[in-house]
Formats: structure tokens, sequence, C-alpha cells
């Protein structure tokens, strides 16, 4: 990938300790608020790495001299943007920043792979030249990652898992891809393939966002669904509105039989008027929920704001 370097100005210490050149492009600190010109637009132009840590994280203060040495290394194939998680947070919580250190790599807007943890030398050059023009096709398979996902959403399953299996074959260890064919098999009935496919998935990167929603889905195919519990848990529910139990039970088993936005409907109502029920179990279950069905799913997207009003208002 090329393209202009955009002059993103000086910066300020590194939180390693070593003191930023003014006007260096290729190493600084962001924040929450600068974050979608320093890494959503920039990543237009190179791949952008975004390196969450903390001052207090040992494995922080190993990883960040030796990704910000190998960045500087490829002058300008790639940059380097540094998020302190601490000043952050809301920014960390978007991005499901569950350990620390925590490195994504962007191209054009999207995140197209990462790893948690500090990592070897050896292990990092390898992610670096996949994800840089170096390595080749960092662009086509994020494009191809994004087709893949459109033509799940749209129900075309084998279209998609033709697009993820073609970029395994060009990166064995693409998260997105094996997420998101991972995704197909479930579609298609497979769950032991699913399986298999996401055991294939490196443990440092069992927490990325796909890989979870992935497995999210993977866990609510294999349970199966008696339609007589259908029938059984809505007579107790109507026959007492306050059942909460029979009311979650009765949505895990309406999701499982297809109709989604009638177990959306019955978890929302359990936060509306229970919201402390069973640690928050009704707001937790939605939360899998949205994260089996993928983020551009249309009832992701509308059970997401409805449940953001529900907790606002």
């Amino acid at each position: 990938m090329s393209g202009p370097l955009i002059d993103l100005g000086p910066g300020p210490a590194s939180p390693n300790g070593d003191k930023q050149a003014s006007g260096d492009t290729l190493v600084r600190e962001s924040d929450t608020r600068a974050f979608a010109v320093d890494v959503i637009e920039a990543s237009r132009e190179v791949p952008v790495l975004v390196d969450f840590w903390a001052p207090w994280c040992g494995p922080c203060k190993q990883l960040g001299p030796l990704i910000e040495r190998l960045v500087r290394e490829l002058r300008g194939a790639v940059r380097l943007v540094k998020i302190n998680v601490d000043e952050n947070q809301q920014l960390a919580s978007q991005m499901r920043i569950q350990s620390i250190p925590a490195v994504f790599a962007f191209v054009d807007g999207q995140p197209i792979d990462g790893f948690m943890g500090a990592v070897p030398e050896s292990e990092l050059r390898a992610f670096l030249r996949r994800i840089t023009s170096d390595g080749g096709m960092a662009e086509e398979i994020a494009a191809a990652i994004a087709e893949a996902r459109e033509a799940l959403v749209a129900e075309d399953i084998e279209k998609a898992q033709q697009l993820f299996n073609a970029v395994l074959e060009t990166d064995g260890e693409n998260v997105d891809a094996l997420a998101g064919l991972a995704r197909c098999q479930i579609a298609m009935g497979n769950l032991e393939g699913a399986e298999m496919t996401l055991a294939r998935v490196r443990p440092a990167k069992n927490e990325h966002t796909e890989v979870a929603g992935a497995r999210a889905a993977l866990d609510l195919a294999a349970k199966p669904v008696d339609l007589s519990d259908i029938t059984r848990l809505s007579q107790a529910v109507a026959a007492d509105a306050r059942d909460y139990e029979s009311r979650f039970d009765l949505a895990v088993a309406l999701n499982g039989a297809g109709k989604r936005e009638e177990a959306v409907e019955h978890l929302l109502y359990i936060v509306r008027h229970a919201r402390s029920w069973r640690e928050e179990a009704a707001r937790k279950q939605l939360v899998t929920f949205f994260e089996a069905w993928g983020p551009l799913d249309e009832l992701t997207l509308s059970g997401r704001r409805k449940l953001s009003a529900t907790l606002f208002s």
C-alpha cells in the first residue's frame, strides 16, 4: 500500500519514556477525540497500528519499545498510534479491550487483525509483514473480508465462505476470516466444522471481537430448541408477567427458533422492569445475542438502540 503521509503534528512523550520528535508521523499518542483522524482516516493512506497500553502494565513496557523500533524500520509503510486505556476508557470499551497490551491493525478505516499480550520480535515482524504492502495484499484482504461480511449479512453463505477461504489461503491466521468462516459453517449447520475453525485461532486472539461473536453464535446454535418449551414458557409468561425466569428462558428459546425480534422484546421487558434481576442477566443475554448476530445485522443495530434507550431513559 502506498500514499502520502499525513502530517499529524508533534506528539507528547512516548509512554515508554522516549520523546517523540516534532512532526513525527510514524509514532504518536492519541485519544478518543482524535481517534477518527489519527487512526480511521490515516489508515486510508497507510496501515495504522493501535497499541492500547497503560503506565502500570509491565508487558506494555516490553512491547512498546519493540513495536516502535520495528515501525520506524519500515520507514512509513506503517504507522503506530498509542492509546492510554486509563485516560480513554470509553474507547477501550468500544474496542472490547479486556487485557493489555492489545494491538489492532487498521486498513482503510477498518480493523483487520490484532493480538493481545507481549509477543516475541519474530512474531511481531511476521505480523507487520502481513499488514503492510511489503507483506502484500493488505488492501485486497481487507476488501475481501468486507465483501464476505456483506454476503454473510445478505445470507449468501456460499459466496461468503468462498471469500473467507480465499483470504485464509493467503493468510492462514487471519482472525477475521477464521471467525467469518466459522459463522458460515454455523449458518450451514456444520457446528463441528465451526468449532474446528475457531480452534485455529491463536490464544492471544481469542478475545478479538469477531471471534467472541462467532463463539457466541456457536454456543447459541448448539442449544437444541423444543417447540413445546416455547408453548409452555409462553403460557407461564402470559399467566405472570413478572415470571422473569420463564421470560428469560422463552427469549433464549425464541432466538433458537429464529424468532429473534420477539426474543429481544422479552429481554428488554426484563431490563425495563427488573434490570438487576440475576445480576443483569437479561442485558448480558442481549449483548450475547448481538455478538452472535454480528455488528452489521439489522436487528443488532435496532436492538442496541432500544437497549441504550431503555438503559438511559
